[in-house]
């Protein structure tokens, strides 16, 4: 059996990095080092204040210390996990560019009185369930222990425990919409009509090759193995 550091180490790069930070935020705001009052997403704060920061904080935060946080943090290391070593092996651009692509859609809706969200890790996290779920729709997964269910069920599930006890519905919700609109322009839609309109944009491949990100296969850019780097994988020069 391995470590938990050989363990951590193993873990792709994008669900570590957003695992981490998940965990970490939570940890300073139950130590009282960080106040969750300058995390939450406020668009009066963002423009009238220029707190720019909260377009990116509002994304880490899962609450404090309870069984929901920890659900949440589990969700990451397995479902995130399995996602981005399964259906995006090799795809580390193109997994990024999911994730760069739901927080944008997240921050949209937010935008909009009635499904305005302060904290958006949750319909992240929710947002990830949703795309596993499409992607291995026939797996089995046991509740609790207690019930045996298709995945492709799991994510509405989930919003039922919600319900059950006592969180909002809406975050989870905003979740499934945002993972919805993502399979389907970028799976659904291709298939049906040859037409991808959710291509991973060059800038994203750019920012993977540069920061030498994971491993993104048939990317656009030429592949370069010198110089230090900060992430486990491969690294790639940028096209001149």
């Amino acid at each position: 059996m391995s470590s938990p550091g050989e363990y951590y180490n193993s873990l792709p790069p994008i669900s570590k990095a957003f695992g981490t930070l998940c965990f970490f935020t939570t940890v300073l705001v139950q130590l009282q080092i960080l106040n969750p009052g300058l995390l939450f997403l406020s668009y009066p704060y963002v423009f009238k204040n220029f707190e720019i920061w909260r377009l990116v904080t509002s994304f880490f935060f899962l609450g404090k210390f309870s069984i929901n946080f920890g659900i949440r943090l589990l969700m990451i290391a397995r479902y995130g996990v399995q996602l981005e070593k399964g259906s995006f092996e090799k795809r580390t651009a193109d997994f990024l560019w999911m994730m760069i692509f739901g927080a944008i859609s997240l921050l949209v809706l937010s935008a909009i009185p009635f499904l305005q969200t302060y904290f958006l890790a949750v319909p992240m996290v929710s947002m990830l369930l949703y795309v596993w779920s499409r992607e291995y729709p026939n797996s089995q997964i046991s509740m609790y222990g207690l019930v045996q269910l298709r995945s492709f069920y799991l994510p509405w599930a989930m919003l039922g425990l919600d319900v059950i006890f006592g969180s909002p519905i809406l975050p989870g919700l905003l979740g499934i919409l945002v993972g919805h609109l993502y399979y389907f322009f970028s799976v659904l839609h291709p298939l049906a009509s040859g037409k991808n309109y959710l291509k991973t944009p060059m800038w994203v491949h750019k920012i993977v090759a540069r920061f030498r990100i994971g491993v993104q296969a048939n990317a656009p850019v030429r592949p370069a193995n010198t110089g230090p780097s900060a992430f486990r994988g491969r690294g790639y020069r940028l096209n001149q």
